[in-house]
């Protein structure tokens, strides 16, 4: 039994919001995917989301009575495990259609719990103590390494930024619009050797939901909106933290989950019109587009800069702005999978002409988690 998104969603509106707590995210996401499925409360039986305030919080404020619930939490990918363990659900017949919600004040701080590391972790122990405390000193650490050993230039990684600005330029939602050059995010302010701010992620307020259900319920829908289906997935992991990376310069997560999800999608990267990258920081596409295979080591800062996942290009890749320029809220897989959806619909505001086949890799925290998604407008691969 195959799998189908049929609610796709986010808050009205995202960027900063401090009139909303983040469970008013999570329910007003909520809502939206439920209408835009055309379904209601009484049709969920299954809930996903992270903790806090979690899903039976969620279940609860909306009055659903779930048979199936998922907490896995493994940092700003954790969606599209929710999305996988769902079809899993699914299929085994523990429940029929499945919530998944998001929604955090990650800007405004509105209900959001304090963050904090713990001091017994293994980041705690081996890498706070010398000063890594947080995204941006941690994922400095493997950029430099990567950029020491390929030879990516300051440059490359600055056009990452400006070409995710280009697709932002497009976007009506996105929270940062106006065109930027190399220069312009060399000249700002850095925040982490080699990282300048214009390379790091947004911090914002904003949520977003999904609804999952099996591909012949998805059949029987009359939502007004294509079915987007499931065709393949795949979850790892690395460590708990960047000092433990096996290598530094590759995303083993990354590596093994796109490989699991082409395997059991029966896709080639060739068959991929659309593709998005989880890009917290300007250098997570770069690992991105090398460890799931569509270009070589060493080759996809170059690749970035020829053009090719920009406007026009080849391979369009964050093609809503990404979390440097759309919205990131702290977990952004979410949004990843909300635009795919809208490609894969021909809803999108940057639409990709064509766009059939969409593949969504997620990173959760520094090169923690990784989880890879491929999602089709068909329910099988031409």
């Amino acid at each position: 039994m195959s799998a189908a998104i049929v609610g796709a969603a986010e808050t009205d509106r995202v960027g900063v919001l401090p009139e909303h707590s983040t469970l008013e995210l999570h329910l007003e996401a909520a809502r939206n995917a439920l209408a835009d499925a055309g379904l209601t409360k009484d049709d969920i039986d299954g809930v996903a989301g992270v903790t806090s305030p979690g899903p039976v919080t969620v279940a609860y404020s909306l009055g659903i009575t779930p048979t199936w619930i998922d907490t896995t939490s493994v940092g700003g990918t954790s969606f599209l495990f929710h999305v996988r363990h769902a079809a899993a659900a699914i299929a085994a017949g523990y429940c029929t259609t499945v919530l998944i919600t998001h929604g955090e004040s990650g800007r405004s701080r509105v209900g959001a719990p304090p963050y904090r590391m713990d001091p017994s972790s293994i980041s705690g122990q081996f890498e706070l103590p010398y000063g890594v405390s947080g995204p941006p000193t941690s994922f400095t650490v493997p950029a430099l390494r990567y950029m020491k050993e390929t030879g990516l230039t300051h440059e490359q990684l600055a056009n990452v930024a400006v070409v995710q600005r280009k697709w932002a330029a497009l976007n009506p939602r996105a929270m940062y619009r106006d065109e930027i050059t190399v220069h312009d995010v060399l000249a700002s302010k850095v925040i982490a050797y080699p990282f300048h701010i214009l390379e790091c992620c947004l911090v914002t307020d904003g949520g977003g939901a999904l609804i999952v259900t099996s591909a012949e319920r998805a059949a029987d829908l009359s939502s007004g909106h294509r079915a987007v289906h499931l065709l393949g997935s795949g979850e790892a992991c690395d460590g708990p933290a960047v000092s433990t990376m096996p290598d530094p310069t590759s995303s083993r997560g990354f590596r093994l989950s796109s490989r699991a999800a082409f395997d059991s999608a029966g896709v080639s990267r060739d068959d991929i019109d659309h593709l998005m990258i989880y890009d917290a920081f300007a250098h997570v596409p770069i690992y991105g587009l090398e460890d799931m295979g569509f270009v070589g080591r060493g080759e996809a800062g170059a690749f970035i800069e020829e053009g090719h996942t920009a406007p026009g290009g080849r391979l369009p890749m964050n093609t809503n702005g990404g979390g440097l320029s759309y919205t990131h809220t702290g977990m952004y897989g979410m949004f990843a999978i909300q635009e795919a959806v809208r490609q894969l619909r021909g809803e999108a505001a940057a639409q990709v002409p064509g766009a059939r086949v969409s593949a969504v890799l997620g990173n959760g925290g520094m090169f923690m988690a990784a989880s890879t998604l491929v999602l089709s407008a068909e329910s099988e691969a031409a």
